[in-house]
């Protein structure tokens, strides 16, 4: 009793780049989220994350400051960050996710994540979004 919960926070992709980048995209509220749960080390990143970013810079979508592999192995070195393995579980849920939801295999991997742990997604797709909306998923919204 009086210990504070820490919940689980899993980024989608583009809210892990805003973070790392230093980015003025995410709003308060997120932030919080953020710095609560990085403080009980527990925000996540779905293994899907680093190959979206990679993905992003070869199609010259994404700029990074130094070479992506670099940049996606110093990004998941942060205390407090945990990648989350696509298990078998995982995979399979992602393919059967009720109701309406993204077609992109990534995004789904990671809502079903996200549904997996029982984490908060913090993203600002707003499919994604009104997937959590429709009862799917827990959400918050990242961008101001």
């Amino acid at each position: 009793m009086g210990r504070r919960e820490v919940s689980l926070a899993l980024l989608d992709t583009h809210v892990w780049i805003w973070l790392l980048n230093g980015d003025q995209k995410l709003n308060p509220k997120a932030l919080k989220a953020v710095e609560r749960s990085l403080s009980g080390e527990a925000v996540l990143l779905s293994a899907i994350s680093p190959w979206e970013v990679a993905m992003l810079v070869s199609k010259g979508r994404l700029t990074l400051d130094r070479d992506v592999g670099e940049w996606v192995q110093q990004a998941i070195k942060i205390q407090g960050f945990r990648v989350e393995p696509i298990s078998p579980e995982i995979a399979v849920a992602s393919t059967r996710l009720p109701g309406n939801i993204h077609s992109d295999p990534a995004d789904r991997l990671i809502a079903a994540t996200a549904r997996h742990l029982g984490a908060i997604l913090i993203t600002d797709d707003q499919l994604l979004l009104d997937y959590g909306t429709a009862g799917h998923l827990k959400t918050l919204k990242a961008g101001r």
